[in-house]
Formats: C-alpha cells, structure tokens, sequence
C-alpha cells in the first residue's frame, strides 16, 4: 500500500501540519499521486524540485499543468530568503485547476517536534484532508532541543523544558491540542529511530489513553 493511500488522500486540498518531514511528505505524495499537482503553502516554504510559479493567474497554472504535472505556486517573500510564501490564487480556485492541492500549512523550524501557537497552523478554508506529522527522532531529547514552541508544549503537556520529550508527553500535548480544536484527520509518525517501532508502540498507547482517536500511519522513510 503506498502512501497516498495509507493517509487516504483524495483529490482537493490537503493540508500538512505539524514538524518532522512535512516538505518530505509532500514531495513523496506529489511523486506518488497519479493527477496533477499543486504544491503550496500557507506560510513559508522554499521551492520544490519542479516548475515554480511566483505570482501567477489561472491561465499561466492551467498552463504549466499542461507541460508538467507537479508545479509549485507562490509569492516571493521578498526578504532574501528565496522563500515562497501564500500564492496569489485561492486554494479552492488551485483545486480546480489541479487534481491534488498539497499545502505546507505549518512551520516548525526544523525541529522533530512542534507545540502550536494561537495562530497556528494556517489550515486553508475548506482543506478535504489535514495531515499532523510527529517526528519521532525527538522522542527521547530534551523538550528544550526537540520542540519547536516548548513553552507551549510545557503548558499542553504539563512538564518543563528541561524535560524529556517522552512518547507519553508528546501524546498528551497534541491530545491536548486536539481537544482545543486542532484539526487533524490522521497523524504520520516519520522519522523512525533505531528502537522507533517501541517508541510509536508507547506514542500510541498514550495517544489512546488520553481518549485521542485520530488514525495513526507510521512511514519510516521520511527524513
């Protein structure tokens, strides 16, 4: 079974959130999907490997669709990053131009693990499916160094930065986002560590046991 199919992506929009390898998922769904694609985001994200359209109209993503199947479409942040931030175009108006919508609709700043903020994620209206990654590689290191936001993991979770971000404290914060409202329809565990299958084993128990039922997907090949 690959990937597409174990999240159950369909066509429309999907939106990716959380830390951990969210820039790899999308460019293994992108390569995966058989359709177009649209690769964007609602934050910040740097260009895929594949055609990139900055400020583009209907016509010229219709367009590019027509040389290549996976495009990226966005705005230059304009701060010298090389960073594409949200497209001009609505993500309802990409949906009907392209078979698949992959947003990157968080960022975490290349931590495994991320607590959010009240602003956060940036879900686009409408999203059919959202994706929450969890990096296992953070499972096992100080909340301070694993945690993207570890003053609002500590909150979530009940610990101190000083901590270790154990598989039950992780559990228990997204649980905790997750009843305050954060939308995810199936988290993926990525980045697998060597004694990894233990550690998702644990991570999923606790999830349960805090009474969280969203549908878990392990995929050790993301980076």
């Amino acid at each position: 079974m690959g990937l597409a199919e174990e999240l159950e992506i369909g066509r429309g929009i999907t939106a990716v959130i959380g830390s951990g390898g969210k820039t790899s998922l999308l460019d293994a769904l992108a390569r995966e999907l058989d359709g177009t694609v649209v690769l964007t985001t609602t934050t910040h994200v740097l260009p895929f490997g594949c055609p990139v359209l900055t400020d583009a109209d209907e016509r010229a993503v219709e367009q590019a669709l027509w040389y290549s199947r996976v495009v990226c479409v966005g705005t230059p942040t304009g701060d010298g990053s090389g960073k594409l931030a949200a497209p001009r175009l609505k993500m309802r108006t990409l949906s009907v131009l392209a078979d698949y919508v992959l947003v990157e609709a968080d960022g975490a700043a290349r931590h495994p693990l991320k607590a959010h903020a009240d602003y956060e994620p940036v879900i686009p209206a409408g999203a059919d499916r959202v994706v929450q990654v969890v990096g296992a590689s953070g499972f096992g290191r100080p909340v301070a160094q694993a945690v993207h936001r570890p003053e609002v993991f500590c909150k979530l979770a009940g610990c101190d930065a000083t901590d270790i971000a154990t598989p039950a404290l992780v559990a228990r914060a997204i649980a905790a986002e997750h009843v305050r409202g954060l939308r995810a329809d199936v988290l993926l565990v990525s980045q697998m560590t060597p004694q990894g299958e233990k550690d998702v084993q644990s991570f999923e128990q606790a999830l349960r046991e805090e009474g969280d039922q969203t549908p878990l997907v392990t995929w050790p090949a993301l980076g």
